[in-house]
């Protein structure tokens, strides 16, 4: 069943080095119980879709449709958004040293969450914070409870911001590459704690991250973003086994970048142009190995074939 549609999204900036363009007319869907991995070199957009979808993006214009369980987002007041924001829809941001406030306790934080959205005293709120600790794998709960977030690991202080974020039992949960900050061995543990707790909370996720071993654990459906733009849609096996657009094949050639037998392996060549001036025609076609001239004059369409969505001139004629 659809519990979130965005129909042509779009935020702009206004800054002093012209409009920028962030994200520009992106559409998808999210159903219950499902998880979409965002994929995307960094600069495609990506954070700031999923601050669009909580009401975070401030002093920018916002155009296109995010309704969620039939109410339109973009309509309602910042009163009625902190109805939503938290409670029903929820977020774990990237840096989890940054996302605390240092002058106050872990678990008055987390009390004042429990607090604010689901009305319960201190005594319910602490009760609740405990137990959710508990699921998170933190050892010692209680005496991590009282103490202030630099007394944490970056792993510890992100398990305890999962524990935030499902303490309202949301139908969504944003989550914005929440293991870039990690050890390998830790960011496995977060994975595994993340899937487990997923299937006993039965809710939706969004999974920022530029990680195609991230993507293959995790993730049922992909989208792939680039300027600001979503280039392909698919399965997620879908996707592995048979990927159409160029930056997508990048992207996975990538995850093999370390230097092999005296060379380099092949990967996406450039960089992600600034959002001020996105290329005309095709936004990638500056580093497509694939570009045509029609590639620099006009935009691809969304193209439906085997199970995907793919926006790219190279499969025009096979509509």
């Amino acid at each position: 069943m659809k519990l979130l549609e965005i129909m042509n999204l779009k935020v702009y900036f206004n800054t002093l080095d012209g409009l920028v363009k962030a994200v520009d007319g992106v559409s998808f869907t999210l159903n219950e119980e499902e998880t979409l991995a965002i994929v995307g070199e960094s600069g495609c957009g990506k954070t700031v879709t999923a601050l669009a979808i909580l009401g975070l993006v401030k002093r920018a214009f916002v155009e296109g449709s995010i309704t969620f369980r039939g109410v339109e987002l973009t309509k309602l007041s910042e009163e009625e958004f902190r109805n939503i924001r938290g409670k029903r829809i929820s977020m774990i941001f990237q840096e989890p040293m940054a996302s605390f406030d240092p002058l106050y306790s872990i678990g008055k934080q987390m009390m004042e969450v429990a607090m604010k959205h689901l009305n319960t005293s201190e005594e319910e709120a602490r009760n609740l914070c405990l137990e959710m600790l508990k699921k998170v794998q933190i050892p010692l709960p209680e005496q991590r409870f009282n103490q202030y977030p630099h007394q944490m690991s970056g792993g510890m202080l992100q398990r305890i911001m999962i524990a935030m974020a499902l303490l309202t039992n949301p139908d969504i949960v944003i989550a914005d590459e929440p293991t870039t900050a990690l050890d390998v061995t830790i960011q496995a543990q977060v994975l595994n704690l993340f899937k487990d707790l997923q299937g006993q909370f039965r809710m939706s996720v969004i999974f920022i991250t530029h990680d195609f071993g991230i993507v293959a654990e995790i993730a049922d459906k992909v989208h792939v973003m680039y300027a600001g733009k979503i280039v392909e849609k698919a399965d997620v096996h879908e996707l592995f086994e048979n990927p159409l657009h160029p930056y997508t094949k990048g992207l996975l050639e990538s995850r093999l970048k370390k230097e092999y037998k005296g060379r380099l392996l092949p990967f996406v060549r450039g960089a992600v142009p600034a959002p001020t001036s996105w290329p005309s025609g095709c936004r990638f076609h500056p580093r497509c190995p694939k570009m045509m001239e029609v590639c620099r004059e006009k935009e691809p369409k969304e193209i439906q074939m085997n199970g995907h969505t793919v926006c790219c001139w190279l499969y025009e004629g096979d509509m």
